[in-house]
């Protein structure tokens, strides 16, 4: 079986090889309007068992299973109303809905890692729509070894998981993300309040305008129970999305040896090598380019730490901080 996955352009005859190869039981990664997606059959028990593998990611940290309609997540999941409202402004694109799973779906048991419930999502990206409409509901957490930097471009899946195991069967290259944040990941349990369980693409106060009221707030992940309690959403570990080089936050004076990830226009001349998320302090821009510059700075960082200068909490910096402080963690 051979190490490196082919990276092929998105052609009809390219996502028939891949609805065949996810089928068998092999793992093929695709792009969405987010970040790419590590995709596996969501009916075949061995090939979600292939992702966790693949990606050396925890079994108690849930997938997200990727469908190409809502009337499809309402075959697999208790879709209420609260679901329909949210589906119907933000579907497709970048809103994910942890919903009660129903006890008839065939979708694997793996995918909601021990729990009652399952994460969907329709991805707002014609690669992702086309390749679900031929292969069905894919589980598809990002293409990146688990904890590491989401990719945003088929080059970033080939160099986390493309070589060193045979489950990576081929990656459809549809260019960079459009987003290149995660999807927003809204909690709607039976008898609990909407909770916003992890901020990304959408903005929080866009999900309560279409409710109508404010959403509730997932408590912090706990470090210390990580390794033996299950999380109700993907990306909840307190430590995630880490570059290998140290993270210091709102650093405002920089150290000769920092290499700094900017925000805004800069006060002065920053260290060789630093980059600028947005240097008109664009928030859509800096998600876009977050993963990007931050796997950019850590390949020359060299042991030096990369300092993040403070970015605004209101609207999409919300989910840019809450990235920047999961990567900054302490390490498991």
């Amino acid at each position: 079986m051979k190490d490196q996955a082919d990276i092929l352009q998105p052609l009809p005859e390219a996502l028939d090889r891949a609805s065949a190869e996810l089928a068998s039981g092999r793992l093929v990664a695709f792009p969405t309007e987010t970040v790419y997606g590590l995709g596996a059959s969501a009916l075949i028990d061995e090939a979600v068992a292939a992702i966790f593998e693949a990606k050396g990611r925890p079994h108690f940290n849930p997938l997200i299973v990727h469908v190409p309609d809502s009337a499809t997540a309402a075959q697999h999941t208790v879709f209420d109303e609260r679901a329909t409202l949210l589906a119907e402004a933000f579907w497709p694109g970048g809103l994910t809905l942890v919903l009660p799973r129903r006890t008839d779906t065939p979708i694997s048991l793996l995918v909601s890692a021990g729990l009652d419930t399952m994460a969907v999502r329709c991805p707002a990206h014609k690669v992702a729509h086309d390749l679900l409409k031929r292969a069905g509901p894919l589980a598809a957490p990002s293409a990146n070894a688990s904890g590491k930097l989401s990719p945003t471009q088929a080059a970033h899946v080939a160099a986390s998981l493309g070589t060193g195991h045979g489950h990576l069967a081929m990656v459809l290259d549809g260019g960079e993300c459009a987003i290149g944040l995660e999807s927003t990941v809204i909690g709607l349990p039976i008898d609990g309040p909407a909770t916003l369980l992890r901020p990304g693409a959408v903005p929080r106060k866009d999900v309560e305008a279409v409710l109508g009221y404010e959403l509730a707030q997932a408590e912090s992940p706990d470090q210390g129970s990580e390794s033996t309690q299950g999380r109700s959403s993907p990306g909840q570990l307190a430590s995630h999305y880490a570059p290998d080089a140290p993270i210091a936050l709102n650093v405002t004076q920089f150290d000769e040896n920092d290499v700094v990830l900017a925000f805004g226009a800069e006060g002065g001349p920053l260290p060789p090598g630093s980059l600028n998320l947005s240097p008109t302090g664009n928030l859509r821009e800096a998600a876009a380019h977050l993963f990007s510059m931050l796997r950019a700075l850590d390949g020359v960082a060299k042991g030096r730490r990369i300092a993040v200068m403070p970015i605004p909490h209101e609207g999409l910096g919300e989910a840019i901080n809450d990235r920047l402080s999961r990567a900054a963690a302490p390490r498991p």
